[in-house]
């Protein structure tokens, strides 16, 4: 009976090694790592929204529109509860990207009515923040790819046999990814039209 229940043990040890699960455990902490610094960046932008638009209100005439935008988009992006399982609810997840898309948008937004005011482009503040601003916009992108990356690994652990067994056993699922905001835009074949002649 012990002879048969050490085979049954080295079995089941056997099997376990085979199945996927540590590819499972390896997967998920690159993708919750990944999701961190994607976290950590969009926090970094969100920090530098309230003295970016402190600087720009120093300006007079400054399009207040823009502005109130800019603010109430910060105060919608950093209203979602930002948890690592909001990678694993699908509309909570699409709900955070909507809420950074829209403050990417207001703050673009922001930097091309700037272009208007001179005083403005000149002012050290303005620019130190500018370049802060642009290089957090980099580390987002950066920090979206590695987080893309991590889930396509994961999710093609979870599709892939054998190790889909393993993932219906033990509850795995796929994990929603970032996607580009204006999908249904950037797919329309662009229009080109050669009726009008050239502005002289």
């Amino acid at each position: 009976m012990r002879k048969y229940f050490s085979l049954l043990m080295l079995f089941a040890t056997l099997s376990l090694s085979g199945c996927g699960y540590n590819t499972f455990q390896t997967a998920d902490e690159k993708v919750k790592a990944a999701w961190a610094e994607v976290l950590n960046q969009y926090q970094r932008r969100a920090d530098l929204v309230p003295n970016l638009v402190n600087t720009v209100k120093g300006e007079a005439g400054f399009e207040q529109d823009t502005l109130t935008r800019v603010v109430e988009a910060r105060a919608r992006a950093t209203g979602i509860q930002a948890t690592p399982e909001l990678v694993n609810d699908p509309e909570a997840f699409q709900k955070f990207q909507a809420a950074q898309g829209q403050l990417t948008s207001a703050l673009s937004r922001l930097m091309v009515v700037v272009e208007n005011y001179p005083s403005l482009k000149s002012n050290q503040s303005f620019q130190e923040l500018r370049a802060q601003l642009e290089g957090t916009e980099n580390r987002i992108t950066v920090a979206r790819n590695r987080f893309i990356q991590a889930v396509q690994e994961y999710n093609i652990a979870v599709r892939s046999f054998p190790s889909n067994i393993t993932a219906m056993i033990f509850g795995y699922k796929p994990k929603a990814s970032f996607t580009v905001e204006n999908e249904a835009e950037i797919s329309k074949a662009p229009a080109v039209n050669f009726d009008k002649a050239p502005a002289k």
